[in-house]
């Protein structure tokens, strides 16, 4: 249970500042939001099961090189937080003409933005780190249905009420912390 409350609130942070989040908005308001949650969330589950499946292959390195890989992992997604990279976001410029090609546009464009995502690789290491990935996968995949339901229902209301740079501030803290564990773990041995 613990685990899985670690892996929502550190995902539910990143996420909230991911661009995907802004597309996933663009597309609630073009499209009929209950289609478009419904798609994006069938993404993120693939995007989910993707780092579990990443993250559990990475556990299986010897404890002290794993601890070293981690903290460098964890490293990384804090950079790219805070880089704020969003040229990987796809283009959102075609008109699906029904509701099932509304869910294959979201879950398409989701699953395609999500892909190498720092949420991707923040799920992956911390289903490496802890070796819990049903719980893992519970509390990361809740946290980005909360996140994208906020998007499509929300939308920039929240960015109102939390400025981002202080989300992405926060959650490139909570990984350096992280990473700092881990590299103590790997020194210890």
């Amino acid at each position: 249970m613990g685990v899985a409350a670690i892996s929502f609130g550190i995902v539910f942070l990143a996420e909230l500042v991911d661009t995907s989040g802004l597309v996933t908005l663009v597309l609630g308001t073009r499209f009929s939001p209950r289609w478009v949650l419904l798609g994006v969330c069938a993404g993120m589950a693939v995007h989910v099961g993707v780092a579990i499946a990443a993250g559990s292959l990475v556990a299986l390195l010897p404890k002290r090189p794993l601890e070293g890989v981690l903290s460098v992992t964890f490293l990384i997604g804090a950079v790219l937080l805070l880089r704020g990279d969003d040229d990987d976001e796809p283009d959102i410029e075609d008109t699906p003409a029904t509701r099932w090609s509304v869910v294959a546009t979201s879950f398409g464009i989701t699953v395609l933005s999500e892909f190498a995502d720092p949420t991707q690789l923040i799920i992956a290491t911390l289903t490496a780190r802890y070796a819990e990935p049903v719980a893992i996968g519970i509390g990361s995949l809740l946290a980005l249905w909360v996140v994208s339901a906020l998007a499509v229902f929300a939308g920039n209301r929240v960015q109102r009420v939390v400025p981002v740079r202080w989300v992405t501030r926060a959650t490139a803290a909570v990984l350096v912390v992280l990473a700092l564990l881990s590299a103590i773990d790997a020194i210890r041995g």
